[in-house]
């Protein structure tokens, strides 16, 4: 999940002492001044969009400064690999009759980097660490969409700062960095934040490279909607503290009829939105949903059916 949501620690002991207290009042003070700064900062890097459809369109001189915010921080390559799959730690074979195993014991491990999955950043004092979420980019007909879970891109208004690096790893965006041009998630996602519309679809663009499709550099993964559970299924993320991604195979069980269970432990903040993919290559969930995506030992996905199709597809029409 991001930073905000997965993994929330149990609060200290309670400070105790006539000196302490006022040591505490202090701090309250500094902390509050601490509090409204954060706060600014994550008010500049919001914006209402159309919150009754989900969807906003990104300004293209404040995606502009997103990509350089981006590339201050990483680098990209300036000759990227050309002959790895979209799925380098995938079999490409149907799992369901192909030997697929689950990992064992279940605890994510840091895995290869992929061209069609990578981190998402958001720059700036927003709260966040550089790289926040994870996405994956997925077929589509103009080429240029990625899937991501909906708390990673609208919290308090649509997300202004962001950036998606395919292939990321060590400081190196090895496919370049891309920007939104279009954002849609669920109305019911932005009007109270339902767990059981935690989907994200992301229109984006290589600043400084017109007419370039993100597909053709990286390779895209096939959605599947309405998918028969239980299904052998890898989960893969970026965890903020982390410049590698790590995955996990397991089994997507049904979580009741809007949601799937992942049974792995070690999947922490910064994977949200990284994707769930069965038969080596075709993605069925995106981290997130109920619990803000899991807990320590078990991740979560909506279950893409009828809504997340209709949102894909209004997505794709845009």
């Amino acid at each position: 999940m991001s930073g905000s949501v997965r993994g929330r620690q149990r609060g200290r002991a309670a400070v105790r002492g006539s000196a302490a207290v006022g040591l505490l009042g202090t701090l309250v003070l500094a902390g509050a001044g601490y509090v409204a700064w954060e706060l600014r900062g994550i008010a500049a890097t919001r914006a209402d969009g159309d919150p009754a459809q989900g969807v906003y369109q990104q300004d293209p001189e404040r995606a502009d400064r997103t990509a350089s915010a981006v590339l201050g921080i990483v680098r990209e390559d300036p000759d990227p690999p050309k002959d790895g799959k979209a799925f380098a730690g995938a079999d490409a074979v149907n799992w369901r009759s192909g030997g697929w195993a689950a990992s064992d014991p279940l605890v994510a491990a840091p895995a290869a980097a992929e061209p069609a999955i990578g981190a998402l950043f958001s720059p700036g004092n927003d709260g966040d660490p550089d790289h926040h979420c994870s996405a994956v980019v997925v077929h589509s007909p103009a080429g240029d969409l990625v899937a991501t879970a909906a708390h990673c891109v609208y919290a308090g208004g649509f997300r202004t700062n962001l950036a998606f690096a395919p292939g990321y790893r060590d400081g190196i965006a090895p496919y370049g960095v891309w920007v939104p041009t279009r954002i849609d998630v669920d109305p019911r996602w932005t009007g109270d934040q339902d767990p059981d519309h935690d989907v994200a679809f992301l229109r984006l663009r290589r600043p400084g490279y017109p007419g370039q499709r993100l597909e053709d550099v990286t390779g895209a993964g096939t959605i599947a909607f309405g998918r028969d559970l239980p299904a052998p299924a890898r989960l893969v993320g970026y965890p903020n503290s982390s410049e590698q991604p790590l995955d996990c195979r397991t089994t997507a069980q049904p979580a009741g009829p809007t949601q799937v269970r992942l049974d792995c432990a070690d999947v922490p903040n910064g994977t949200s939105g990284g994707p769930v993919l069965t038969d080596g290559h075709t993605l069925i969930g995106v981290i997130g949903g109920r619990d803000g995506g899991g807990d320590e030992k078990t991740s979560y996905s909506v279950y893409f059916g009828d809504g997340v199709r209709a949102l894909y597809e209004r997505a794709t029409r845009a």
